[in-house]
């Protein structure tokens, strides 16, 4: 038990340093973790999953498995492919990289990585009760977004980035709030696909 307990210490402290410096270079994060704030919530209970991009998803995830989080599934898509690992009582961690030699050529993610390194979250997304409504709050506090909401309104997950933080000039770090029913947990490759090329015509010169 006390094992248990040192490693959810060090999780907690990994996972704190890491939002935190997601929040600290992203505006849309750092604009709803005030608002959290001023009502005594804060961000870390409302987070649904973070995204880390990288060019070896079982690498980068060893830190996560070796302090408790557990290979979940795999999802495919038509350049890249994610992993996702999961620890009780804590986000969904999903690590995504591009397909090797031609297939993933078409990819953004390892433009991405090139530019930033795969040690800080490319999206933290959380969970919110109704998406349209907390798009108009952000959008009232001046927070862009990028395309429009994925998923049918109903449907078990809806989704939706706030436009990416523009580090010189490259598209860096993005917000994403999830709209979840009937209990879904899990992800939608279709929708995470979409939610992926929202971002896509601004990151065309990395492909």
């Amino acid at each position: 038990m006390e094992t248990i307990m040192d490693q959810n210490r060090e999780l907690d402290g990994l996972m704190a340093r890491m939002v935190g410096e997601f929040v600290l270079h992203n505006q849309a994060g750092k604009t709803l973790q005030a608002m959290l704030d001023e009502a005594g919530v804060g961000l870390t209970p409302v987070i649904d999953h973070v995204t880390l991009r990288t060019l070896d998803i079982d690498r980068r995830a060893e830190p996560f498995v070796a302090l408790g989080y557990a290979f979940d599934e795999t999802l495919e898509y038509e350049d890249w492919y994610a992993k996702v690992y999961r620890k009780a009582g804590y986000p969904a961690l999903f690590v995504d990289q591009a397909y090797a030699g031609e297939r993933g050529r078409t990819s953004i993610i390892p433009g991405w990585v090139q530019n930033f390194g795969d040690q800080v979250f490319h999206h933290i997304a959380v969970r919110v009760e109704d998406i349209e409504r907390a798009v108009q709050q952000l959008k009232h506090k001046g927070i862009v977004f990028a395309g429009t909401i994925v998923g049918a309104r109903g449907g078990s997950l809806r989704q939706i980035f706030s436009s990416p933080e523009m580090v010189e000039g490259h598209p860096f770090s993005v917000l994403e709030l999830a709209e979840r029913h009937q209990g879904y947990q899990g992800f939608l490759p279709p929708q995470a696909d979409s939610l992926m090329k929202s971002t896509a015509p601004r990151e065309t010169s990395r492909k």
